[in-house]
């Protein structure tokens, strides 16, 4: 089963999960300091949130569609490598509390867009690198 992700900075972190718990009628799937995640059924979506500096509005951080296994990335690697697209392949690599492959892509307006999956839990956050948007700018996304 894939899952759209929609991953959020937010300025109240205690807040926005307060708020999602209810929207959902569901508790977090996982929350760890600065960070908690929703593992909704319907609609199928994995909700991020991540701490942001506090009392700012809450920001698009990144999108991304969370996959079955290592093989569905890797064939969309190929898929958007072929489409001409810049793809950025992490992979065991640790983000979000979260063992994971995963490749990056950006959107036309630089919004950075990953296809993953997660293999295992993790006791740290992790970050992801910067991500080459295109040359001479750069922009980073996941725990950072």
């Amino acid at each position: 089963m894939s899952r759209l992700q929609l991953a959020l900075r937010v300025g109240d972190l205690e807040g926005s999960i307060a708020f999602y718990t209810n929207l959902f009628g569901a508790e977090p799937a996982k929350r760890r300091p600065g960070y908690a995640n929703f593992a909704v059924a319907e609609p199928p979506l994995k909700l991020v949130l991540l701490e942001g500096d506090p009392g700012q509005d809450t920001v698009l951080d990144h999108l991304g569609v969370e996959v079955d296994d290592s093989g569905t990335v890797d064939a969309a690697t190929e898929r958007l490598a072929r489409l001409g697209l810049f793809t950025q392949v992490e992979n065991d690599t640790t983000c979000c509390y979260a063992q994971q492959d995963k490749v990056w892509v950006h959107g036309p307006g630089r919004e950075p867009w990953e296809v993953y999956v997660v293999k295992g839990d993790s006791a740290v956050a992790g970050a992801s690198p910067d991500l080459q948007v295109e040359p001479g700018n750069r922009t980073s996304a996941c725990c950072d």
